[in-house]
C-alpha cells in the first residue's frame, strides 16, 4: 500500500467513527502519522537530509575567489582545475582532499559564478513566427551514395522556406562555390521566385571570405556578391561553429529528415543526374506531408507563399567558373589538383575550362574538345583513351601499360572481346602491327556505336579476320541490321551481294496511298484548239 492509499484508508475509517488510537493499531502506524493523514489527504514530502560535511568546505571560499578573479584574467592565462588543486596544497596546506572532489566542485561552481557576474551564457530559445515568402535557410549535408558500384560521399544542398517548410534539394559531387550557386539557381527555378527577406547561411567558404571578429560582419567572395546582387538576396550569417546552428535549425533538421526517409537504404545509381531526378520526385511527393502539429500540409502552405516571392530576373547568371590551364606533355590539364585528358594535338597549348559543380567542359577557342565528370578525391586523374589514339598510332608500345587503358577497362569501354581480338592479332602480325590494328578499331568508336564495334570484333574473331577493315565491315553489317524495320508488313530486305542505297531507303518509307497522276484535264485543251483551227480554215 502506498502512502497515498494509506492516508485515504485512514481518512475513510475516521469518518466511520474510529479513534486515533484504533486507527494507529489497525494500520500499525504511529498516532502522529494518523493525525497527519487526518490533516491532509496528500502526504508531506520527506525533508531533505542536511548536507554532509566535507574536508573541502574550508577551502570553498578560496576556490570561489580564484574563479571570480579569472573572470578578468586573460583567456589563455586562467586557472585550470589542476592549477587550483596545486595552489590549495602549496599555499593553503590542503591535505586528504582528492583531485576528483576539487574538479567536481569547480565544474559546479564555475558556470554559477559566471552567471552571477552577468557573463554566463543563457540558453533560452524563443519561438519564432515567419511571414509568408519572407525568410529561408540554406545548408549542406553529407550523404552516402552507391555510384556505379562504389560507395562515395556526396553533398546534399537544401534551401528551405521558413513559413511553409517547402524544401528543394540537390546532390552534388562537392560543396564548392559552383555547387553552392547551382543549388540556388535550381531552388529558385523550382520555387518560381526569391524570398523577399533574409536567407540564413553558415559561414561557408563559398560565400564568406573572412569573419570579422564576433560581430555579424563578413567579407564576402566576389562571385557571391555578384550572385546576391543579381537575384536580390539579403544574406544573414549565423554565428560561427555550433553556437549558430540553432539559428537555422529548420534546414538542419530537414537535411536529417530527408536523409533518413529517402536515402535509407543507400541508393544505387549510375549517375548523379539519375539520382537528382529521384530527388526532384521525392521533393514533389513531400508536399503532401505535415510538419509536426501543423494543421496544413507543406503544399497547402506553399500555395499561400508562392505568389509573394520576388520574380526571377530575366537574365541568367553563369554559375560555372572559367579557367585557363595549359596542356602538359601528357595531354592533360590540371583543374583543382585533378588531371583530365584532352586531345594530343593540344599539347603545350592553353585551353579554356568551364568548371561546373559535377562536370567540366574543355574548349579550344570556341570549339568543345573534351567533357569530363568531376573527380571527387584530390590528386586524381580521369583519362579518356579516345583522346590518345592519334599519339598511340606513332607510339603503339605505350598502349599496354597506359593509365588510360586501365581506366577504360574499369569503365567497361575496353571489353574482354577487345582484349581477345588484340591478343590474336598480335600473335599473328606482331606486337607493333597488332597494336596499331587495335588502335584503328578503337578509332571506329568515334563514328559507330560501341555495341556494334564489340559485335564486329566478336564476329571477326570467330572468322579469323584479324584486320581493322574486317572489323569495320562486320560492324557495319550489324548497324544495317539494326536499321531495318521490324514491322512484318514492310517489304523484305533485298538479297544479293550489292544493295542499292536508294532501294534500302525507299523500303523504309511508308506506303504511298496517293492516286496516280492523270492528264485528262489537258485533253480538253486539245479539243478546243482543234475546233478553232477548223473554223479559221479558208
Amino acid at each position: 500500500m502506498s502512502k497515498v492509499d494509506l492516508f485515504a484508508a485512514i481518512r475513510r475509517d475516521s469518518r466511520a467513527g474510529m479513534s486515533v488510537r484504533a486507527l494507529a493499531r489497525q494500520y500499525r502506524v504511529s498516532r502522529r502519522t494518523v493525525r497527519s493523514a487526518l490533516q491532509s489527504a496528500w502526504p508531506q514530502p520527506r525533508k531533505p537530509l542536511p548536507p554532509r560535511p566535507s574536508k573541502l568546505d574550508e577551502f570553498k571560499p578560496i576556490i570561489d575567489g580564484i574563479l571570480r578573479a579569472d573572470l578578468d584574467a586573460p583567456r589563455k592565462q586562467r586557472h585550470t582545475v589542476k592549477r587550483i588543486y596545486d595552489r590549495l596544497i602549496a599555499e593553503h596546506d590542503m591535505i586528504d582532499v582528492s583531485y576528483a572532489v576539487v574538479r567536481a566542485y569547480v565544474a559546479d561552481r564555475k558556470p554559477k559564478i559566471r552567471a552571477e557576474a552577468g557573463r554566463g551564457p543563457i540558453d533560452v530559445f524563443f519561438p519564432q513566427t515567419h511571414r509568408p515568402g519572407a525568410e529561408a535557410e540554406v545548408d549542406f549535408g553529407e550523404v552516402a551514395v552507391n555510384l556505379r558500384g562504389e560507395l562515395v560521399t556526396c553533398l546534399l544542398f537544401a534551401l528551405r522556406l521558413s513559413f511553409s517548410g517547402k524544401t528543394v534539394h540537390r546532390i552534388f559531387i562537392s560543396g564548392g562555390q559552383e555547387a553552392f550557386l547551382e543549388g540556388h539557381v535550381h531552388a529558385f527555378t523550382t520555387l518560381g521566385g526569391v524570398p523577399t527577406g533574409k536567407i540564413r547561411y553558415d559561414n561557408l567558404r563559398a560565400a564568406v571570405a573572412q569573419v570579422l571578429g564576433f560581430a555579424r560582419q563578413r567579407v564576402e567572395t566576389a562571385r557571391w556578391t555578384a550572385f546576391r546582387s543579381h537575384f536580390g538576396i539579403d544574406a544573414f550569417y549565423c554565428q560561427p561553429g555550433l553556437r549558430g546552428a540553432h539559428e537555422k535549425g529548420g534546414v538542419e533538421g530537414q537535411i536529417g529528415w530527408f536523409r533518413r526517409n529517402h536515402l535509407v537504404p543507400v541508393p544505387v545509381v549510375d549517375s548523379l543526374d539519375q539520382l537528382n531526378a529521384m530527388v526532384d520526385a521525392w521533393d514533389a511527393a513531400d508536399d503532401a506531408r505535415r510538419i509536426g502539429t501543423r494543421a496544413h500540409t507543406v503544399g497547402e502552405l506553399f500555395a499561400i507563399e508562392r505568389p509573394l516571392l520576388v520574380a526571377l530576373p530575366d537574365e541568367s547568371f553563369e554559375t560555372g567558373t572559367w579557367l585557363g590551364p595549359r596542356v602538359d606533355r601528357y595531354s592533360q590539364v590540371t583543374v583543382r589538383t585533378n588531371r583530365y585528358s584532352v586531345p594530343v594535338r593540344l599539347v603545350g597549348r592553353q585551353v579554356r575550362v568551364h568548371l561546373h559543380a559535377s562536370h567540366l567542359v574543355i574548349y579550344d577557342g570556341r570549339i568543345e574538345v573534351a567533357r569530363h565528370e568531376r573527380l571527387m578525391a584530390k590528386s586524381g586523374s580521369r583519362l579518356d583513351l579516345n583522346r590518345y589514339l592519334e599519339g598511340l598510332l606513332r607510339k603503339p608500345g605505350a598502349l599496354p601499360g597506359s593509365t588510360a587503358l586501365e581506366q577504360a577497362r574499369a569503365a567497361g569501354k575496353f571489353t574482354p572481346v577487345h582484349d581477345a581480338w588484340w591478343a590474336a592479332v598480335r600473335k599473328t602480325h606482331g606486337d607493333a602491327a597488332g597494336t596499331r590494328a587495335l588502335i584503328e578499331v578503337l578509332l571506329l568508336h568515334r563514328h559507330m556505336p560501341h555495341e556494334h564495334i564489340v559485335a564486329g570484333l566478336a564476329a571477326a574473331l570467330r572468322a579469323g579476320a584479324l584486320t581493322a577493315d574486317a572489323v569495320a565491315l562486320q560492324a557495319r553489317k550489324f548497324a544495317e541490321a539494326d536499321d531495318q524495320p521490324t514491322d512484318t508488313d514492310q517489304p523484305a530486305r533485298l538479297t544479293g551481294n550489292v544493295v542499292s542505297l536508294t532501294q534500302r531507303r525507299l523500303a523504309q518509307l511508308p506506303a504511298d496511298t496517293r492516286p496516280l497522276p492523270t492528264v485528262t484535264a489537258y485533253d480538253q485543251l486539245l479539243r478546243i484548239c482543234r475546233r478553232t483551227a477548223e473554223g479559221t480554215r479558208p
